[in-house]
């Protein structure tokens, strides 16, 4: 199934409903990715579920910019081993080489470029 819906064929637009996007177990939880089908649009934007177990990890080529939606009063992002405190409305860039992890139960965007590569995540 695609993830995005073409109006007409000659639209200069692609629309997305993340509900009709399967979800993909990622080291964070859940994810449901957009446009990795789009071969104009250089890169990716998920929403993704954290779920509390989320596992450190990295990028060597990806940066990540994170939205957060919702989440817990006490919700962190560790970067490179620093916690840090977020909430609702906040925005975090992960650049390639970070080490990070969301901390707590959480909703998020996560836009992506260039476009995902579930090959690109490292572990220590």
């Amino acid at each position: 199934m695609s993830s995005t819906t073409r109006p007409t064929e000659t639209a200069r637009y692609e629309i997305v409903d993340f509900a009709q996007v399967p979800p993909v177990a990622c080291p964070c939880g859940e994810a449901r990715r957009a446009f990795a089908d789009v071969p104009d649009y250089p890169g990716t934007v998920h929403q993704t579920a954290i779920s509390t177990d989320a596992l450190a990890h990295y990028h060597k080529r990806l940066t990540e910019v994170y939205y957060i939606l919702e989440c817990g009063a006490d919700a962190q992002m560790e970067l490179d081993g620093q916690q840090v405190p977020i909430r609702p409305g906040m925005c975090v860039l992960i650049r390639p080489g970070v080490r990070h992890r969301a901390i707590g139960k959480m909703k998020i965007v996560v836009i992506v470029y260039p476009k995902f590569d579930p090959a690109d995540e490292w572990f220590d």
